[in-house]
């Protein structure tokens, strides 16, 4: 069953947030990811939330997603967004 990954992402180091975002996509598409949403503008539509950068990927499925974020290859970039980026991240199934 398809899945995604939602993150909310607050950065605070642009420049290496810009590096793991340049470095990121093969490795996503490598565990069959593609971004859905990936920043841009958003809007509250109900309650009191301010997200900062939003992403969604989509998997096809869970264990997609917990293989990529265990892999060996991404541990590097995993690595440099927590030194760039405060993040939230979900798991969730599609219907």
């Amino acid at each position: 069953m398809t899945a995604y990954l939602i993150a909310q992402t607050e950065i605070r180091d642009h420049e290496t947030y810009d590096r793991y975002k340049g470095q990121v996509l093969p490795i996503i598409q490598k565990f069959g990811g593609r971004f859905i949403v990936r920043g841009g503008s958003l809007e509250v539509l109900e309650g009191d939330w301010t997200p900062g950068r939003l992403v969604v990927i989509e998997f096809p499925s869970m264990e997609h997603i917990r293989d990529w974020f265990a892999s060996p290859e991404y541990a590097p970039l995993l690595a440099m967004r927590q030194q760039a980026a405060t993040d939230y991240l979900v798991a969730v199934e599609g219907c």
